[in-house]
């Protein structure tokens, strides 16, 4: 885990574990678990300008998703 600064606009976090290689941009875990829960049809730009909040969805095939978009940094 490094100490890169989440990108999501209204995100102070600092512990950042993934990254997008095809977006340039970090998120944290809290960050990736909401954008998780919101599933594939989530809006990333939309997300990543917003502030936190929660909602449910299929934990396990948008975690899938995701996880294509924002893979873990190698330590």
């Amino acid at each position: 885990m490094g100490v890169m600064a989440c990108d999501r606009e209204w995100c102070d976090n600092v512990m950042c574990d993934r990254i997008s290689d095809e977006r340039q941009e970090y998120i944290c875990q809290e960050c990736f678990d909401e954008l998780v829960h919101l599933g594939p049809s989530a809006d990333l730009d939309e997300f990543m300008t917003s502030r936190p909040r929660r909602v449910a969805v299929n934990i396990s095939l948008s975690r899938a998703y995701f996880n294509q978009i924002f893979t873990e940094v190698e330590r």
